[in-house]
């Protein structure tokens, strides 16, 4: 029987329990497997939705706990919890994979065993590293995660760099772990356990909290990506199949802000104050860097994934705010980039599918033969800028508002990032939309909008987006203990 007491062990043995039915389906039956794994990941999303009803609003501790022993007599256990920081992280990863599926019906047509068992266990992964108290099991989901992906870039990707893709995204991010793991062994000889709600009541030095601090920030910052970490990020996004790149700017990228909030700002307080400088400086540079870059990309899917590092920079200058406008916006404006860019790079894989280029240059005047994919297209635009009534305008008006709080300069140099950003949107936009139709170059005569499934992988996307937008308190009541918990832990 579902109850609150076992809701996590049951998402995730779920997701653990298809994927081992899956590797055992007989390789011919794919379109049954295919039907398994949407209704596997659409039930699993659908039960998540009881973490929301079933949260408690008035408290910031952590709910539908579950602990598992696992070494116990090292204090190390295989512990999960909900709270407010964390759950609606769930609920977007439990949301994105059963629309990645429906969004590749068609498209994914080689090895759909091994394709649905990389997302059922990403998928597992996923909502494993958001729940676990536990730091060394988070290090092991944390890294976890990249085994699936790297194998969804090296065999679905679309060209013949995705092997080099691939690495370069396993290495680079893995290699900026190694770090956090070595954080990790020290802290746990120095305390004797790993427990993350024992930790929080742990004072460690001044020097120690620096040296700890720099050491999960070079895992974190690889993954936001913060410039010049980000290296590796347009190149995977070019090379994943649309549905690997929706994962990746819609899940993976939160890793990194998520580790800030949930570990490294209440671990190490008074270094998380001394390096705001330096990540301010970051940010900034990211925010306006990344912006002006994807001004001169060509390639579609480059375009959004610079897009996507500016936007995550400029929730790191949330985080760094220390106030509740500040940091209550960045995890907004981080559920807001997972509908956003998510539902971008699958319109851009709509695109893709039907005429096989991502090139700019090769496209003008869609709206004359696909005008509700247009339609589309321009409403996530719109929220890509950061439209009033989007859910991103709320993210970044709260972000704006907490650093204007504590640094005017960067606010200014934040919002001159968001000024760019509307200016390579809507140039995007006018040049795939409008115009002359350039059949000579696409090689077609015949044209289709946007079929069903496809509409129906974006559509709860526009629901999102528009939700959140407009009555973005639904989401604030739930998140604003746990994060007042973490300003009194800042300040005090």
């Amino acid at each position: 029987m579902l109850c609150t007491q076992n809701i996590l062990s049951f998402l995730i043995g779920s997701l653990f329990l298809g994927s081992f039915i899956v590797a055992l389906w007989p390789s011919k039956y794919q379109q049954g497997m295919k039907i398994f794994g949407l209704t596997l990941s659409f039930f699993v999303f659908v039960c998540s939705l009881l973490l929301w009803v079933w949260f408690d609003q008035s408290t910031a501790k952590f709910q539908f706990v579950v602990n598992f022993p696992w070494f116990s007599s090292f204090n190390i256990n295989c512990t999960f919890g909900v709270d407010g920081i964390s759950l609606f992280l769930i609920l977007l990863t439990t949301l994105l994979f059963p629309l990645c599926i429906l969004g590749s019906w068609y498209s994914i047509q080689k090895r759909i065993k091994e394709y649905l068992l990389c997302f059922l266990l990403m998928e597992a992964f996923l909502i494993c590293v958001f729940c676990v108290l536990d730091l060394l099991l988070f290090y092991i989901f944390f890294e976890g995660v990249l085994i699936p992906m790297f194998v969804l870039i090296g065999i679905w990707g679309s060209r013949e760099r995705k092997i080099r893709a691939a690495y370069l995204f396993f290495l680079y991010t893995l290699f900026g772990s190694l770090f956090m793991l070595l954080a990790i062994l020290y802290i746990f000889v120095k305390t004797g356990t790993t427990n993350y709600e024992i930790l929080l009541t742990t004072s460690f030095s001044s020097f120690e909290q620096k040296v700890l601090w720099l050491a999960f920030f070079a895992s974190f910052g690889t993954k936001v990506p913060m410039v010049p970490f980000h290296i590796w990020l347009p190149e995977a996004h070019v090379e994943a199949p649309t549905p690997g790149s929706v994962i990746l700017a819609g899940l993976l990228l939160k890793l990194g802000t998520y580790g800030f909030l949930r570990f490294s700002l209440p671990l190490f307080p008074e270094a998380s104050f001394y390096f705001t400088p330096l990540v301010y400086t970051m940010a900034t540079l990211g925010v306006i860097y990344t912006s002006f870059t994807a001004i001169r990309q060509s390639d579609l899917k480059r375009i959004i994934a610079y897009s996507s590092v500016a936007h995550m920079n400029l929730v790191m200058m949330g985080l760094f705010s220390f106030n509740l406008p500040g940091l209550e916006g960045s995890l907004l404006q981080s559920l807001s980039h997972g509908f956003v860019s998510s539902a971008l790079f699958l319109c851009i894989g709509i695109l893709y599918d039907r005429y096989h280029t991502r090139l700019v240059k090769y496209y003008s005047g869609l709206v004359h033969v696909m005008p509700l994919s247009m339609i589309i297209l321009l409403f996530f635009t719109m929220a890509n800028i950061g439209l009033p009534g989007t859910s991103s305008f709320v993210g970044e008006f709260l972000i704006l508002a907490g650093i204007y709080q504590t640094n005017t300069t960067v606010t200014l140099l934040g919002g001159t990032g968001m000024v760019l950003g509307g200016g390579y949107s809507l140039w995007l936009y006018n040049r795939l939309a409008y115009g002359n139709l350039k059949t000579q170059y696409l090689g077609m005569t015949k044209f289709s909008d946007i079929k069903k499934n496809e509409f129906f992988s974006v559509f709860p996307l526009i629901i999102g987006t528009l939700v959140m937008g407009l009555y973005p308190e639904i989401f604030l009541d739930s998140m604003h203990m746990s994060i007042n918990q973490l300003l009194t832990i800042l300040l005090n």
